[in-house]
């Protein structure tokens, strides 16, 4: 059997030779023929072959180029003497933007009154028009601007507040500037608790070492982080043995004033002292020897030796009569307060801007600057009390005091100042306890 195949498959294969060889063959110069001859179809067992797999040639990759940016954001340090119109130019911003960011509301007034050091974030568009504006006015407010077509809205974004309560107490060794600043008092909270107590305390002449002050008032705070220190909400002040106590009371028409525990205001109608901090460097005195004309005239007021330029206050409320140089005084205003009082500032370096001749002062407005106008041999401020005329000893003269609290809010002022008043003492008690 196996040989009778074998035979078969020998003939097939002998056959399909055959039938290639009956190919003709062409040759130079011989003529085509043909040889028929009987075709046959023999099977083969020859397994078929897979097709092959082609592998798609890969493209060369390209780099992707950025696309460009479709705002610029600029961030300009304002510069000394600088304004949005010379920002503008030099950023080569519109005009005509300024002016609409301006006059859209009150708060787009606002932008009018930038500050040096201080950065506005300037975004613009590709074709260079503004479409967002952004300055952080301060810690708690930022004033923004931005496009809406050709028009702008302007809003105020503010930080909420968080008010803490804090308190510190000093002994006063050097001044109460320095000793509060040991004590970790802001300038504010000093300044605000100096005239606090300016109307029984000449802290110029009256300190002495070894006062004491104790105050309860507010710090505050955004996320967690202290900005500034708020109002004095009580405080006491130990000043050569006497002890003086004052608390904050705001009444229904938003109305903040401080006042003694019973109810009497701590505002007299006469500030002590028309100078911070300063030095009496002459007392009144009707025999003295004048300095410069070195020959006995009298010295009808008090002198407050300070830096030039150190702000002179209006010690009460009133209407400026004389304003101008007076003779060996050198630059002098007057300052009318009703029908029988009047106070003179002397030896000013220079007036305050804006007032004039008539102008209504109110008590602890700045109305000049200390100099050494007129016959002075150095910065001082000359300053002057008379009542109906006569010259008083601005430092011995009995002054008119403010009505206490109305009896109908005194209900209310107690529930008020009740709790603060029970704080500053526990403070003072825990303080002194821990400082012995």
């Amino acid at each position: 059997m196996k040989n009778s195949k074998s035979k078969s498959l020998l003939l097939g294969f002998t056959a399909a030779l055959a039938a290639t060889a009956g190919f003709a063959l062409k040759t130079p110069g011989t003529a085509e023929q043909t040889v028929a001859q009987p075709q046959r179809t023999v099977a083969l067992a020859i397994p078929a072959a897979k097709p092959a797999v082609v592998q798609p040639t890969p493209e060369p990759k390209q780099e992707s180029k950025p696309e460009p940016a479709k705002f610029k954001v600029i961030n300009h340090e304002i510069k000394s003497g600088e304004n949005l119109a010379k920002i503008f130019a030099k950023l080569d911003l519109d005009k005509k933007t300024l002016h609409r960011i301006i006059h859209t509301n009150d708060t787009g007034k606002e932008f009018a009154n930038i500050a040096a050091g201080k950065i506005l974030q300037v975004k613009t568009a590709q074709n260079g028009d503004l479409v967002h504006l952004v300055y952080e006015k301060n810690a708690i407010d930022t004033l923004i601007a931005t496009r809406q077509g050709d028009a702008f809205t302007v809003e105020k974004q503010s930080k909420n507040i968080e008010h803490k309560t804090a308190s510190a107490q000093a002994v006063i060794h050097s001044s109460l500037f320095l000793d509060g600043k040991v004590a970790g008092l802001t300038d504010r909270v000093i300044m605000e608790m100096a005239d606090i107590f300016a109307w029984d305390i000449d802290f110029a002449l009256d300190l002495r070492d070894g006062d004491q002050f104790t105050v309860l008032y507010e710090k505050q705070l955004i996320d967690g982080k202290e900005i500034d220190s708020g109002e004095i909400l009580a405080a006491e002040f130990v000043n050569q043995g006497k002890t003086y106590t004052a608390v904050r009371y705001k009444d229904k028409k938003g109305n903040v004033s401080y006042y003694s525990p019973d109810g009497k205001s701590m505002k007299k109608a006469f500030l002590r002292t028309p100078v911070d901090f300063a030095r009496i460097s002459s007392r009144f005195n009707l025999k003295r020897k004048h300095p410069v004309l070195n020959r006995i005239r009298a010295h009808k007021g008090v002198d407050y030796a300070a830096r030039t330029g150190s702000p002179v206050k209006s010690t009460s409320n009133g209407k400026i009569i004389f304003r101008g140089r007076k003779g060996g005084y050198g630059r002098v205003v007057i300052v009318q307060h009703g029908k029988s009082y009047s106070t003179l500032y002397a030896h000013l370096s220079k007036f305050r801007k804006g007032q004039r001749i008539g102008s209504r002062v109110k008590q602890g407005q700045i109305i000049g600057y200390v100099g050494q106008s007129g016959l002075a041999t150095g910065p001082h401020l000359h300053y002057e009390f008379r009542i109906n005329g006569v010259h008083k000893n601005p430092l011995t003269v009995a002054l008119p005091k403010s009505a206490p609290i109305d009896k109908r809010l005194l209900a209310d002022f107690k529930r008020q100042t009740t709790p603060l008043l029970s704080q500053l003492d526990t403070i003072r008690t825990t303080l002194v306890a821990s400082s012995n």
